[in-house]
């Protein structure tokens, strides 16, 4: 399958916007260093408390010291602030980093990372996906009614656009994939009546490069890459299932008819050759006739002849 980057989108889609927001890296530092002072911290903090509130040293004037007080809960509230800026980011995940609202970048680097702990941070899976259309019942080009369900595989390539640029970038991933196989289903037949049409039993691979190339095109918006598509079930509606299905195998019979005669006009004008060749017998054309009419019956009936024993002449 062609890569997504030369694929066009399908002329018949409206043109989407410009993304507004695309993805760029926040600014994060190595987790372990932030961690480690944070500990110090929440240990030292209630250290300098109790030592502030300690007066068994002062045996003169029972009053403790509110400076150490005060820096040991000003470490400890710092400590806890700081520590909030730490995250960890597993293999196949991002996280998309704001402030107070404003899109600060996005975090894919794996491992305990530390950012502004002011800063909101959502998780986005950046593993490749699965969906799988339900059994859709549509129209195809000539009208007839058609089962059939698609599976899409993709995943979030810009998590900017997944978060920015729709309003829940799963539900619009399923939306756009029904709404794709749909207008597919309806621009082509389940069997085409021409042999050079493309038709969706007879050209899957054709129509489901279609279908990669629509689909591509409807959640571009999204940040989202497609992968692959593939159908994973078309057939008729039940209702007309039988009435197709007699016309299939007429249209095998009719196929296979046509082959044999073909097959059988072709032995007839090579054993008429070689008679005339090796000059085994002079045939004249009611001769001829007679013997391309017996040659074609048995050579194209669906039963076994019987010979007849002709003891006079073609002529009596």
């Amino acid at each position: 399958m062609s890569s997504m980057s030369d694929i066009t989108p399908a002329a018949d889609i409206p043109p989407l916007p410009e993304p507004r927001v695309t993805e760029r890296p926040a600014r994060s530092i190595s987790g372990g260093l932030a961690l480690l002072l944070g500990l110090i911290g929440l240990i030292a903090g209630p250290v300098l408390i109790a030592a502030g509130a300690d007066t068994s040293e002062y045996d003169y004037e029972d009053t403790a010291n509110p400076a150490l007080i005060l820096l040991g809960v000003a470490v400890l509230i710092a400590s806890l602030v700081a520590m909030r800026g730490l995250c960890a980011i597993a293999p196949g995940q991002a996280r998309v980093v704001q402030l107070f609202g404003r899109y600060k970048g996005t975090i894919r680097t794996e491992g305990l990372r530390w950012v502004n702990p002011f800063t909101s941070r959502r998780k986005i899976s950046t593993r490749v996906r699965n969906h799988e259309t339900p059994v859709l019942k549509v129209n195809d080009a000539y009208g007839n009614p058609i089962e059939l369900a698609a599976v899409v595989v993709w995943r979030v390539e810009d998590t900017a656009q997944a978060v920015f640029e729709v309003d829940d970038f799963l539900e619009f991933v399923s939306t756009q994939t029904e709404a794709a196989v749909r207008h597919i289903a309806i621009e082509y037949p389940y069997d085409a009546h021409d042999e050079d049409a493309l038709s969706l039993r007879g050209n899957a691979e054709e129509i489901t490069e279609k279908l990669a190339v629509e689909l591509h095109a409807r959640v571009e918006a999204a940040g989202v890459r497609i992968i692959e598509s593939r159908f994973t079930h078309l057939a008729y509606a039940p209702e007309i299932a039988s009435a197709m299905l007699q016309r299939q195998q007429a249209g095998a019979v009719v196929a296979a008819r046509r082959q044999i005669v073909d097959g059988a006009v072709g032995m007839v004008e090579a054993a008429l050759a070689r008679i005339a060749e090796d000059r085994i017998v002079e045939l004249d054309e009611e001769r001829k006739a007679a013997m391309v009419s017996n040659l074609m019956v048995v050579l194209c009936g669906d039963r076994s002849p019987q010979p007849v024993l002709n003891t006079g002449t073609l002529y009596q």
